[in-house]
């Protein structure tokens, strides 16, 4: 009696190919988020690091950056990072959405430091901490990226050894620490330029233009990519039904 009703219901194979030759799935395409999130990071890095280096200004300088870091790095990085995840790209979610709520962060920190709400100590030994957890995290990232092609990872294992060398230099307060960090960023800012122009060029011309060493895929200038930056099969987004 057991084995009957037992042959009687569908085999869990069955009803997966069942549903499998009965769904419809609805695509929806997506642009590589991290154009946006390099651009905005590379931009926000470069005018802040500039000014962390000595090029221009003075420690009040920060309070009239924090605006264009907040946005341009934080919630223009932050968003990239979401719109990563719809895409399905674990590391750029990770990387975009961790910098860019540092960013915003960073912006609401200057904005209460401005508006004199609190007041810079000196050592700046906390932001030395925010440094240190984002070198621990933006370590990991870069590991990842040897995966994906040599751009991002020189972007993110530059990153991490600036906001290395800026945690060592806040949290003992040695100034040539912060000063190494601070160039150390603005390299990161012009990778990551000429990285996010490489991928917004390939999806434009439909061709490699400027190579970035991409592990998988072709990398001289003229060739096509194997999949566009823009996914011609519309990933992600789908709805699955009857």
């Amino acid at each position: 009696m057991t084995q009957m009703s037992r042959s009687a219901q569908p085999s869990h194979d069955g009803e997966f190919e069942f549903w499998r030759n009965h769904a419809q799935i609805s695509l929806q395409p997506v642009a590589a988020p991290s154009i946006l999130g390099l651009f905005g990071y590379a931009g926000a890095t470069f005018v802040v690091a500039t000014n962390l280096a000595g090029w221009y200004g003075d420690v009040g300088t920060q309070t009239f950056l924090f605006p264009f870091a907040a946005l341009l790095g934080g919630l223009a990085q932050f968003l990239a990072g979401m719109w990563a995840y719809r895409a399905r790209d674990g590391l750029a979610t990770a990387m975009h959405g961790i910098w860019g709520a540092f960013w915003l962060a960073y912006g609401l920190l200057y904005l209460l430091i401005a508006i004199g709400v609190l007041v810079q100590p000196t050592p700046f030994v906390a932001l030395g901490f925010w440094f240190a957890a984002l070198a621990a995290i933006t370590w990991s990232g870069a590991f990842a990226a040897l995966a994906e092609n040599i751009g991002l990872t020189l972007v993110l294992a530059t990153l991490a050894a600036g906001s290395t060398c800026l945690a060592v230099g806040q949290i003992a307060d040695i100034s040539a620490w912060r000063t190494a960090g601070a160039y150390i960023f603005i390299a990161s800012s012009v990778i990551a330029w000429y990285t996010a122009t490489a991928m917004m060029l390939e999806g434009t011309f439909r061709r490699v233009i400027l190579p970035i060493g991409k592990m998988r895929g072709p990398n001289v200038p003229g060739r096509e990519p194997r999949q566009v930056i823009q996914f011609t099969a519309g990933e992600p987004g789908i709805k699955v039904g009857q």
